[in-house]
């Protein structure tokens, strides 16, 4: 079982910046990949960027160009920097940690909105 605490969420004003941190209980050196999903209201749950062993990302279009994710292998964590935020961006953001391919485990996600 791994344990996913997400923080750093909370308000930003439009064209302003937050950082979401994801730490985990496990190393997360061998991991698969970790990732950041959000869910607005009345929406599915989308990924929004992932950082798989090696170093590859993958975004989503919407928000590619303003969001960077990063690992600190040495402190099991992941970290997603928001920039030129949107009203748009508003939503529950979820971090996914999977050691393996088949295996899931998801914080208790935490808040961003968005708004002047």
């Amino acid at each position: 079982q791994v344990q996913v605490v997400e923080s750093g969420g909370g308000f930003g004003q439009p064209g302003g910046s937050l950082r979401l941190s994801c730490t985990t209980s496990a190393n997360i050196v061998n991991f698969f990949s970790m990732g950041w999903y959000r869910q607005a209201p009345g929406k599915q749950r989308e990924l929004v960027a992932s950082i798989f062993k090696g170093g590859n990302t993958v975004y989503a279009d919407s928000v590619k160009g303003r969001f960077t994710i990063s690992s600190d292998n040495a402190k099991n964590t992941v970290n997603l920097q928001m920039n030129n935020l949107t009203p748009e961006d508003t939503a529950v953001y979820y971090c996914n940690a999977q050691p393996l391919p088949r295996a899931n485990y998801w914080g208790q996600g935490t808040q961003v909105t968005v708004s002047s």
